[in-house]
């Protein structure tokens, strides 16, 4: 099938119809190809620098049986470029970009089947370069907030991907903002929370920050990522039970983020035979997130496959 049928639309149907996979961590497959991320604009760095390296990992993934890839594009910000002397143009272009690249990768990958872009929305603490993604809270309104995530929506909005990705979000203030600006947009979404102890990062219940997307007519799937795989269960139940939607699950490989050495650390808890009972429970747009690698898509796309 020609990637010419991946379409906003197909993908909706897509959803309903059964799971559809994910990518894995952009960030491990820059730099397990030998890409510095040291810096504080993460895998955004490589949108300006080497944007040839994204479109490979890309179609790395694509090859690995997924179906979306998620865009560079998560700690791509106006602020965040401006610090580099960037301005605002240039920024524009980047952010564009970053779902032209995953369009290449998806030309250069012949899949044979649709292929879709997500473009990555990441919180206002990945900006910030500074671990507060995991902790929300960061002492603005929503409204500030919103003022924050707009400019950055809505020039991805327009950039042709096929969903937005609000990803990684820590804080149900945080996702109101982003749907407020989704909702003026009038743009396919899906909103994933990052959660730890089967709350929100800031701390939330799951019913109450699912609860929030559940009649936004924009929000296509709603979900968790960014997680330890022992989260996820209990989440898929309760995001598919309270908003009715698609649920979508990307956790990352179990080990945990050490802010301040910027290291991973710990053991994989990711284990086969989790992709199947997250899609029985409801999921629909299942994946992996950081430190999982085409490997681990590949052996989700083999699991999910008819």
């Amino acid at each position: 099938m020609p990637n010419s049928t991946a379409t906003p639309e197909s993908f909706r149907a897509a959803l309903t119809a059964g799971p559809v996979v994910l990518d894995g961590g952009m960030s491990n497959q820059l730099g397990s190809a030998g890409h510095d991320l040291s810096d504080e604009l993460w895998s955004a760095r490589l949108l300006a620098e080497e944007p040839e390296a994204i479109v490979v990992a890309h179609q790395a993934y694509y090859e690995a049986g997924a179906s979306v890839a998620i865009t560079a594009s998560y700690q791509a910000t106006f602020e965040g470029f401006a610090r580099r002397g960037i301005d605002a143009a240039r920024t524009s272009e980047l952010l564009t970009q970053s779902v032209e690249l995953a369009r290449e990768a998806g030309r250069r990958a012949k899949a044979g089947r649709p292929l879709w872009v997500a473009a990555s929305v990441g919180p206002y603490g990945a900006m910030l370069a500074d671990g507060s993604e995991y902790r929300g809270r960061y002492g603005l309104s929503v409204d500030e907030l919103a003022a924050f995530h707009r400019p950055r929506l809505e020039v991805l909005a327009g950039a042709g991907a096929d969903v937005l990705a609000l990803e990684t979000v820590p804080d149900a203030d945080e996702a109101r903002a982003l749907l407020t600006v989704v909702r003026e947009l009038g743009t396919p979404a899906y909103l994933s929370y990052s959660v730890a102890d089967g709350r929100t990062r800031a701390g939330q219940p799951l019913e109450e920050a699912f609860a929030l997307a559940a009649d936004v007519d924009e929000i296509v799937a709603v979900g968790v990522n960014c997680c330890a795989p022992g989260e996820v269960d209990e989440a898929v139940r309760i995001a598919a039970r309270v908003t009715g939607k698609p649920v979508v699950v990307y956790p990352n490989s179990g080990e945990e983020w050490d802010a301040r050495a910027r290291a991973w650390k710990g053991a994989s808890t990711f284990t086969t035979g989790q992709a199947a009972q997250w899609a029985a429970q409801g999921a629909r747009l299942i994946g992996g997130c950081c430190r999982v690698g085409p490997a681990g898509v590949r052996a989700i796309a083999d699991e999910l496959a008819p």
